[in-house]
């Protein structure tokens, strides 16, 4: 397997800042609320970097009759999603080389993309892996201008622009039928924390997670409108974060 710039104890810190965090939370919302708007009739959903689980736990909840499969490159994830979702079938993979041709209705990758070198190879890999007509879920950090610290922390290559992002999906073999940013009303608030971060020698990315129950009760409610209006077909322009549905074209 490829090395993965994700370093493994990470996932213990990340397991234990999920659950309550509004970032999190709004993400699982998000996605939830794409796959029932765009993949109603998924029968079996591969989540590619499943991490913790997280998501998985709440695609299970929300989609009871799908077959749900997760995979991760790093066994240490794997020990964390096995706890959280225990329906759902779980592989040590690495998305370089998968193991499926046309095995899934419909394949996610959620804060993925952005810790693989050649994001365009694994791009098509899973393309092999979805069916005819099948659909592709994307979620990845945005703006490459606010790449800092945290994102050195987090393992990741780079931070996406909208235009690069379609254009990699495409070329995959892919259309892409909707693409929005989130997070986008405190994305004042995260470019300022971001800034600081480039220059602050003691910055740390999971003390900029650790949110206080008001901070985290005032972000949340901030999302709410914001969630509202993506569901009613506004596609935000800025944000922290890019969502991206896509269908298979045709064979790659």
């Amino acid at each position: 397997m490829k090395k993965c710039p994700f370093d493994a104890s990470h996932f213990s810190r990340l397991a234990a800042l999920e659950a309550g965090h509004f970032w999190f939370e709004a993400r699982n919302q998000l996605i939830a609320w794409a796959m029932r708007r765009y993949f109603p009739n998924t029968g079996r959903f591969l989540e590619v970097g499943c991490g913790t689980g997280f998501v998985l736990r709440r695609l299970q909840r929300e989609f009871p009759t799908c077959e749900f499969w997760g995979s991760e490159i790093q066994a240490e994830g794997l020990r964390f999603a096995a706890e959280r979702v225990a329906r759902s079938r779980l592989i040590q993979m690495d998305a370089h080389r998968m193991p499926f041709r046309e095995g899934f209705d419909a394949i996610g990758a959620f804060d993925v993309l952005e810790h693989i070198e050649d994001d365009g190879w694994v791009l098509k890999e899973i393309s092999r892996a979805i069916r005819p007509a099948g659909g592709l879920l994307l979620t990845v950090p945005q703006h490459p201008y606010l790449f800092s610290r945290a994102d050195e922390t987090a393992g990741h290559v780079r931070r996406y622009r909208a235009s690069e992002l379609c254009s990699r999906v495409e070329e995959a073999g892919f259309r892409v039928r909707r693409m929005t940013s989130f997070v986008s009303l405190p994305f004042p608030l995260m470019l300022m924390r971001r800034m600081r971060g480039r220059t602050d020698p003691t910055y740390d990315l999971y003390d900029e997670m650790r949110l206080g129950w008001l901070a985290n009760s005032v972000l949340r409610a901030a999302f709410r409108p914001e969630m509202a209006l993506i569901r009613a077909g506004l596609s935000f322009p800025f944000g922290g974060s890019l969502l991206l549905v896509a269908d298979k074209r045709g064979s790659v």
